[in-house]
């Protein structure tokens, strides 16, 4: 049986302790300027001048090298940077696919031009991207890729469509994954990746309004989209390898932890220095399941910064990080039976309760379902 490879101790370098100060400074004086007010969802607040801000300094694309916009600082820098961006509730959205796991991927597997061309824009705070995996009538089964791309002339010409799309309506590019040839008997065989430049022609956005009425999630239409070759990512067919390796990055940050990080700070805040003993549980035992979440992404994030691919490890991240989000605001109703309410701006705890109640749901889908993660890991472990 497989051994999970989570690490005991992971130190942070100076450096990374470095980052984390002068972030502290940084967000304290934007704090103390008025360019931002605490936010819920951090990472899905959209704020492309905070992001320019954050870029210019030096706090975007930190680990990459100093040819293509960034600082050759190590990994565990940016995990640090992350997470203190997530609990200050930074409207950090705009670049957070971005830094995430679209720039790494074209750092490690794009072509000289998409790298000289985008990951500066990125680390400057101005280029931004979403992510082009899930199709329409495909649940959770990425294999179950249905977009096509077709060799034309100097590159490929694709047609089909994405949906759940966060953001495609203000990013500019999609990394998108499409079929190129046979499935082969795993249906992993025949997907590759794609730059995608959202303001090309070819390219139709069409909103998804989600039940408050707010719009963050699109469709995206793909009607005959020419793609250079050099704007292809890794080779042809190795689309599934490369995409799983990504999804290391995407499921094991801070954000998968800390959306409702917000929440138990107002919980903390409201129920004050003298809870009652069910209160003093409750909000102990979330407490410790935080820390302990902590220390597993800081330990994904040690083997990503030694090269290592920790997916089932990453699996196992955000599915009990997920869980530990969905529980926040079950907890948090327990404990203070409040009337949440979006448009109660006076009153932060109800406020920030209401956007957990209708964002929880959404926590153990995006990312990979809970079903497909549990999979994974078994099959990681040598259960099935």
């Amino acid at each position: 049986m497989r051994a999970f490879q989570f690490q005991q101790n992971i130190d942070l370098p100076p450096a990374a302790a470095l980052a984390r100060e002068r972030l502290r400074t940084f967000l304290s004086n934007e704090l103390a300027k008025g360019r931002f007010v605490p936010h819920r969802g951090s990472w899905s607040a959209f704020d492309p001048a905070f992001s320019e801000r954050a870029g210019a300094a030096g706090f975007i694309g930190v680990t990459w090298p100093k040819r293509y916009g960034g600082q050759d600082l190590p990994g565990l820098a940016r995990f640090v940077i992350a997470a203190e961006m997530l609990a200050a509730g930074a409207p950090c959205g705009a670049h957070w696919i971005a830094e995430r796991q679209s720039g790494p991927q074209i750092l490690r597997n794009g072509s000289e031009r998409a790298r000289q061309d985008i990951l500066p824009r990125i680390c400057r705070g101005e280029c931004f991207f979403g992510i082009g995996m899930s199709e329409p009538n495909s649940g959770s089964d990425l294999a179950a890729v249905r977009t096509r791309a077709k060799p034309y002339k100097d590159g490929w010409v694709i047609n089909g469509s994405k949906i759940w799309t966060s953001n495609a309506h203000r990013v500019h590019y999609l990394i998108a994954l499409v079929r190129t040839g046979e499935a082969g008997p795993d249906r992993h065989g025949g997907l590759t990746q794609f730059l995608i430049d959202l303001a090309a022609p070819g390219v139709t956005v069409r909103p998804i309004r989600d039940i408050a009425g707010k719009h963050e999630f699109n469709e995206v239409f793909f009607e005959d989209h020419f793609v250079a070759n050099d704007m292809m990512v890794g080779a042809e067919g190795q689309g599934w390898t490369m995409v799983t390796e990504e999804l290391a990055f995407e499921r094991s940050g801070p954000d998968r932890f800390l959306s409702d990080y917000r929440l138990l700070v107002e919980l903390v805040n409201r129920v004050g220095p003298n809870p009652d003993d069910r209160q003093a549980i409750e909000i102990g035992r979330l407490v410790a399941h935080l820390s302990a979440l902590a220390r597993m992404s800081r330990s994904v994030a040690g083997l990503l910064q030694d090269g290592k691919a920790p997916n089932v490890e990453a699996a196992l991240v955000k599915d009990v990080g997920t869980a530990f989000e969905q529980e926040i605001p079950a907890v948090a109703r327990r404990l203070l039976p409040t009337q949440a309410s979006l448009e109660d701006e006076d009153d932060s705890f109800s406020e920030a309760l209401a956007d957990a109640i209708l964002r929880a749901p959404s926590f153990t889908l995006r990312g990979g379902t809970r079903e497909v993660l549990r999979g994974l890991i078994a099959r990681g472990l040598g259960l099935r």
